[in-house]
Formats: C-alpha cells, structure tokens, sequence
C-alpha cells in the first residue's frame, strides 16, 4: 500500500514539473564468489502490478524460483500461532523466506496522521517478529512544498526515531530509500535527502541502530552515487536493495521517478558495478525488482513474474 501511495503522488507531482552515517562506514569484506552469494532474489508483487495475497505471493514465488517474497504486515500480525505455524511450513515446503515488509506508519503528513500510525504499529511489529520477518523499509520524498530543509530534517528524525525504536523492541531494522531523480528533488519549492550521503545525515540524525539505507539502482545512479559509495558500507547498512534501469533516451538529469525499466532492460544503469559491489560487502538481504513500468503492470500476474525472475536472473549472473 506505501508503494502505491507513492506511486499515486509521484506520479501527480511529475506532471505537474513536467510542464557520514551513525552506524558509520566500515572496511569492505574479503569478495565473494558468485556460489557464496547472500543476497536473495525477491518478489515485491506491488512493485510489478502482481494482484495476490500472501500465500499466493508464496506460490508465485515458488513457481518462478524467487527466494524470498515481500511480507504482508496487516496479515501476518491477524494469524493466531497455528495459522502462523501452517504459513512457515508451506514457505520451508517452497523454499521461500520472508525479504521485507513495508512501513505502514504514515510519516509524512500531519501530526494526527502520523499519530494514528503510530497507535497500531507496535502491534503489527510484533506480529512481524512473530513471523520471523526482521526488515522494514520505507521511502523519503524529497522534496516538500513548506518544509525548508532543516525543519524536514527535524521532523522526519523525530518521527523516524519512534518508528526505529519500535521496530528495534521487536528485532527488525528499518531501511530508508533515499530517492535521486533531479526532476523529483527540485519539483517543489525545498529539496530534501536525495541522495546516499544525506540519507546518512538523516540515519545520524534519528540515531538508531538499527537503521540503514533501502538502495535502489536506480536511485544510486540517479544520485550520482558511485561504487566506492557501495564498498564504504557494512553489510548492516544495507536493509534491502531494489534493481531497476533508466529509460532509454533520458539523460541521467531527465529520469522520472515513476518511469523505469526492469534491470538490465536498457543498459543505462551499470548494473555490474552495482551487484558486486553489494557482493562484496556482503550484502546478505533481499533484492527485488521494483520499475514503476506500465507495460509489466499491465501483465497478468504470471507473465509479470516470468518477466521480473528472468531480469533478476540476469542481472544477478553480472556477479564475478
């Protein structure tokens, strides 16, 4: 549901334009084979315009050899321990694992709206720990029309600070996506975080430590972030990874937030760098497909899938 939010904003937002961190930065690990890898191909239905619940997620998954799939929070946090118990072993039946949930809190509107969120939370944490899911993460829109920098600094680190501290009383870790695209970030009157090194500030601001980054390929290039970004990091840093490409025929300025490809579709994106990089820091968490691209939404769920696993597999077969 955050995803599509954000989907339905970008999108009104694009057209209207048209017309150091507190976990701090370690040494890299040794490299790893491509055999010894950690990081799990994910399925995020909503990302591809997959319309399924839970288990059906699951079987998807299994169909199309993903190894883990988003978790549903709202579901999960309603199973009494022998429908949780049921759900566990169907995944361990199908070889799939939990990748991430989505935040649920709505932070970045008014007091009262954040609130509200933050009434139920505690409960959904729990019942995600339950379920063994230990990731969450989120997005920073990146650009505001009253907020000056400073003061959305402020509030996001207020408000994220309590989200963390939840999340950390139930052994899950919250990732923000910092979010790049130039056409997004001076779309309104005052930028915000849009890239690795101010996500960072925000992650210092908000001091926990159970908080890193959700990188998205997209975002790092759009960013201008680079491959000695990737290797500055710890594996713990790095709460999830979405793989998406540019559209082809856009300068890197000229992206669009809610216009990308599959990874690998274009080429625009050095997707090489990127994935080992990750590989060599380590990284031991989800990496899903998530390219706002109106052809693979307009799919059935199947086709959708068969097309998302093939760019993973491909783009995954880039690790050295």
């Amino acid at each position: 549901m955050t995803r599509m939010n954000r989907r339905a904003f970008v999108q009104q937002v694009a057209l209207t334009a048209a017309g150091t961190a507190a976990l701090g930065r370690g040494s890299a690990p040794e490299a790893a084979s491509q055999g010894s890898r950690r990081m799990t191909m994910s399925l995020s239905p909503g990302a591809i315009g997959v319309r399924a619940n839970q288990v059906e997620s699951i079987e998807l998954a299994a169909k199309y050899g993903f190894e883990a799939v988003d978790a549903a929070t709202a579901y999960l946090a309603s199973l009494t321990d022998a429908q949780l118990s049921e759900l566990k072993a169907l995944m361990n039946s199908k070889n799939v694992v939990f990748g991430a949930a989505g935040l649920p809190v709505e932070f970045r509107r008014d007091d009262a709206a954040f609130a509200n969120g933050m009434k139920e939370f505690p409960r959904l944490a729990a019942g995600l720990q339950r379920a063994g899911v230990t990731r969450m993460t989120t997005y920073i829109m990146p650009s505001h029309d009253s907020l000056t920098y400073s003061k959305n600094m402020k509030q996001h680190a207020a408000r994220l600070r309590e989200v963390a501290r939840v999340l950390a009383d139930n052994g899950a870790r919250l990732g923000l996506e910092y979010v790049g695209p130039k056409t997004l970030w001076s779309s309104r009157r005052y930028p915000f975080v849009h890239s690795m090194a101010e996500a960072f500030d925000l992650i210092q601001e908000i001091g926990g430590a159970n908080v890193g980054i959700l990188l998205d390929s997209f975002h790092w290039w759009t960013a201008g972030d680079t491959e000695a970004d990737i290797l500055a990091l710890r594996s713990e840093q790095v709460v999830a990874v979405d793989l998406n490409d540019g559209t082809a025929g856009l300068s890197r300025e000229e992206q669009i937030d809610n216009r990308r490809e599959l990874p690998g579709a274009t080429g625009q994106i050095d997707l090489a760098t990127f994935m080992n990089a990750l590989q060599k820091i380590g990284f031991d968490g989800p990496a899903r497909a998530e390219p706002f691209n109106k052809a693979v939404n307009d799919m059935e769920n199947e086709p959708a899938c068969e097309v998302t696993i093939s760019a993973l597999k491909k783009t995954f077969a880039l690790i050295r």
